[in-house]
């Protein structure tokens, strides 16, 4: 058994949304990436007023997706926390559902330079590319928006190209990811998972017909 997806769930999920989506991803050969959410929101405050290193903001905001990653899999039979990349393919080949605490496999990595501009969108990214797996950023709004959703005149975009995501100054997904789309040359897939039968239609391979909104990002 492969993984065929990496699903990384918005820290804005948590708890509920993110735990009912993790429990119903059980035998989808998924790997599940969390946000930082609320906690990782605090380091931002906090660094407002106090101004840390790069560096240490970088890193303890990883540690937030750590944090959420091990809330989660406590309410959940079906998943296993993984620390590696060879954990993930043990936990998936063992019939489980693996959470990825991604902050000592990124250290010993150390992909990316210690900037706001990485979350765990980008980290999700670079997963998927090495364990050559779809990517799904899963949020708590349908997708990309032309500009904030609760602005007048926000229009929704069902596809676009990571290029052009480029210029947009904010989005429902961080500065990197499209730049690194286009550096693996993959595509993701941007969902509300506050609706999770749309999540697990756009990993089941037989379902071809998406009735709901989503955004496709272009990479390749």
């Amino acid at each position: 058994m492969s993984i065929k997806q990496v699903v990384k769930i918005g820290g804005s999920l948590f708890p509920n949304h993110a735990i009912e989506l993790a429990k119903q991803l059980k035998d989808s050969d998924s790997v599940i990436i969390l946000g930082g959410g609320e906690f990782a929101n605090l380091i931002r405050k906090y660094n407002d007023e106090q101004d840390f290193s790069e560096d240490v903001n970088h890193w303890t905001a990883i540690d937030c997706m750590d944090i959420i990653a091990k809330l989660v899999d406590d309410k959940i039979d079906s998943t296993k926390l993984a620390y590696s990349i060879d954990e993930v393919n043990e936990i998936s080949d063992g019939g489980f559902t693996p959470i990825f605490v991604v902050s000592e496999f990124l250290k010993t990595e150390d992909p990316f330079e210690c900037s706001w501009d990485v979350t765990s969108d980008s980290i999700a990214a670079y997963v998927s590319h090495l364990l050559n797996a779809n990517l799904l950023i899963v949020t708590d709004v349908n997708g990309i928006y032309t500009q904030e959703p609760k602005e007048p005149g926000s229009t929704f975009i069902s596809k676009i190209d990571a290029t052009t995501l480029l210029t947009f100054q904010e989005s429902s997904i961080d500065v990197m990811l499209p730049s690194l789309l286009l550096e693996f040359g993959t595509n993701c897939y941007v969902v509300n998972g506050k609706c999770p039968e749309r999540v697990l239609s756009l990993i089941d391979d037989n379902v071809n017909d998406y009735n709901f909104d989503y955004t496709q990002i272009i990479g390749e």
